[in-house]
This record gives C-alpha cells, sequence and structure tokens, in this order.
C-alpha cells in the first residue's frame, strides 16, 4: 500500500466554464497555475471566515469597558448569589 502525503490529497469540483476562465484569467495575472490560485485563494478564504468566527473586534471604548470591568467587577447581585449557590449545590452533590 502506498503511503500518502498531504501532496496526494485531490479535491475536484465542478463549475461553469465562465468561471473557470475567470479563474484561469486571474491565476495567469499572478503568474499561478489554476490549481495554485485555486488552493490561494480557498485558504485566503477560509482564514477569513475564520477569523470572522473566533476574534472578537472591539473598539477601544469597548475594550476600555471591559477592562475596566475585569479590573473592578461590580458587586454581585442576588440573582448571582442565588446562581453560585445552585451551581456549588449541584457540583457538590457529585463528589
Amino acid at each position: 500500500m502506498a503511503s500518502t502525503t498531504p501532496n496526494d490529497i485531490r479535491v475536484t469540483a465542478r463549475l461553469p466554464a465562465s468561471v473557470k476562465d475567470t479563474l484561469q484569467k486571474a491565476a495567469d495575472l499572478t503568474g499561478a497555475t489554476l490549481n495554485q490560485f485555486m488552493v490561494q485563494a480557498a485558504v485566503k478564504e477560509a482564514q477569513e471566515v475564520i477569523n470572522k468566527e473566533q476574534v472578537i473586534h472591539l473598539s477601544s471604548q469597548d475594550a476600555d469597558r471591559i477592562f475596566s470591568l475585569i479590573e473592578n467587577p461590580p458587586v454581585p447581585n442576588d440573582h448571582l448569589k442565588e446562581a453560585i449557590q445552585r451551581h456549588q449545590a449541584f457540583f457538590s452533590e457529585k463528589d
């Protein structure tokens, strides 16, 4: 059985000729092969999607507010105190 390397993995896609022509033109303009261009474009888009889902962007005003709340947390209200008690009771039962 032959061993596989990351370069052995193939992905195929069916697309209209006009889309292929557009991709080929862009690849030619960048000096890349069609395959290289498609992989680079797909990776770039994937990284943007991941970044949008995993990174929180805050204004400086919002960041200042969060850091202020971390450094100076508000006094727990009755609802938080009750939630803490329920949490402690739930996990003490499992011990």
